[in-house]
C-alpha cells in the first residue's frame, strides 16, 4: 500500500515533536542540583516574564512590522491598527520569554533548605507580592529572565526591592526596554512607551528605544546593546553566541567576568559586555550581561551561576562538626 506525501509529512512531524518533548522531559528531570548542602538560601523568587510573553504573542510585533518603514525620527501619529498595541496576558511563556529557564531553575535551585516561589509580572506589579506590610522584603533574591516589558509599578517595585537590601539577579540582556500598562480586570497589557514607540490610547508615534535608559543605568548598571549588530566574544567559556546583551554604563560596576566583546561596525565602539555586580543603596544587582536563556543548561554555566548565588546571595553558613 502506497503512503501519500501528506501522510509522510505528518509522520515526520509527529516523530519530531515526540523527540523534542522527550528531550525537554529528560532535561528537566535530570537537572544537576544547586550545591546547597553547606549553605542555606533563605527565600528566592523567580519572576516569569508574562508581560513579555504577551507582547510577543501576535500583537505588538505585528504593529512594529506594519510600520517598520516609518523612520525613527518621525513624529507622525498613527491612528490605525491600534488594537495591536493591547493584548491578553496569560501565565504562559515561550522561548522568547524565558519559559525553559524559569522551569529549569525552579528545579535546579530546589533544596531542602530553600524556599522557591515562581511569580509572574502581574505579581511583581503588586506591592503585596514582594513586600510585607511593614515594607520589608519578602525575598532575599529575585531572579528575572527576559523582562523586556514591565509596568511602571513593577519597575519601581524591583528598584525598591534592591534599595531595601535585596539581591536582584538578571539572567538576560534586553531588560526594561518598554513600559506597559496592566489592566487586572481584563488581564491585558497595553504599550505605553519604549521599543521605538509611544501610545496614549488614541494614537501611536515614534519614540525612545529604551524607556528608562538613564535611570536603569543608575541602579541596574547597564543598558541594552544593539541586537542587530555583529558581535563576537574573545573570552567565551560557555560557548555563547550573540543574541541580546547588556553593556556596562555605570562607572561603579564591578566586573566579574569580561567577555571581551567586539563588533565590526565602525560607528560603534566595542561594548563592555560582562557579568558584573553593582551595589545600590542597601542591596545589589548581579547581571550576567548575556542572554543566559540560550545556555541555561550548559554545565559550565550552571557551575558559574551557582557560584554567584553562593557568593552574593544572603546566606547562612551551616556549621560542620
Amino acid at each position: 500500500m502506497e503512503i501519500s506525501t501528506s501522510s509522510i509529512i505528518i509522520i515526520i512531524f509527529v516523530f519530531a515533536v515526540t523527540i523534542i518533548v522527550a528531550i525537554v522531559w529528560y532535561t528537566l528531570n535530570n537537572i544537576p542540583k544547586f550545591n546547597g548542602e553547606f549553605v542555606k538560601v533563605l527565600n528566592i523568587a523567580l519572576i516569569k516574564p508574562t508581560f513579555t510573553g504577551a507582547a510577543y504573542h501576535k500583537s505588538f510585533y505585528n504593529f512594529y512590522f506594519i510600520y517598520s518603514s516609518l523612520p525613527s525620527h518621525t513624529r507622525k501619529n498613527i491612528t490605525s491598527d491600534l488594537n495591536l498595541l493591547s493584548t491578553e496576558v496569560t501565565n504562559q511563556t515561550t522561548r522568547s520569554s524565558s519559559a525553559f529557564s524559569i522551569d529549569y531553575l525552579t528545579q535546579h535551585l530546589k533544596t531542602s533548605n530553600s524556599n522557591i516561589d515562581v511569580l509572574t509580572d502581574a505579581d511583581a506589579d503588586n506591592v503585596d507580592s514582594l513586600f510585607f506590610n511593614n515594607g520589608t522584603n519578602k525575598y532575599d533574591i529575585i531572579i528575572l529572565g527576559h523582562q523586556e516589558y514591565v509596568t511602571q509599578q513593577e519597575y519601581d517595585n524591583l528598584k525598591h526591592f534592591v534599595l531595601n537590601g535585596g539581591t536582584l539577579v538578571l539572567l538576560d540582556g534586553n531588560v526594561f526596554i518598554a513600559e506597559v500598562k496592566y489592566d487586572r480586570d481584563s488581564h491585558t497589557i497595553t504599550l505605553v512607551k519604549g521599543h521605538g514607540w509611544a501610545f496614549n490610547g488614541k494614537s501611536a508615534w515614534r519614540s525612545v528605544g529604551e524607556r528608562w535608559k538613564n535611570e536603569t543605568s543608575q541602579w541596574i548598571g547597564s543598558n541594552s546593546f544593539c541586537f542587530s549588530c555583529y558581535v563576537t566574544f574573545i573570552n567565551n567559556p560557555f560557548q555563547y553566541k550573540h543574541h541580546e546583551e547588556q553593556y556596562l554604563t555605570n562607572p561603579n560596576d564591578i566586573v566579574l567576568l569580561n567577555y571581551h566583546a567586539s563588533t565590526s561596525i565602525k560607528q560603534i565602539v566595542d561594548p563592555l559586555i560582562a557579568t558584573y555586580e553593582l551595589n545600590y543603596q542597601k542591596g545589589k544587582v548581579v547581571a550576567l550581561g548575556i542572554y543566559s536563556d540560550d545556555i541555561i543548561a550548559n554545565p559550565k554555566f550552571n557551575k558559574y551561576f551557582d557560584s554567584l548565588l553562593v557568593k552574593y546571595a544572603p546566606i547562612k553558613q551551616k556549621v560542620n562538626h
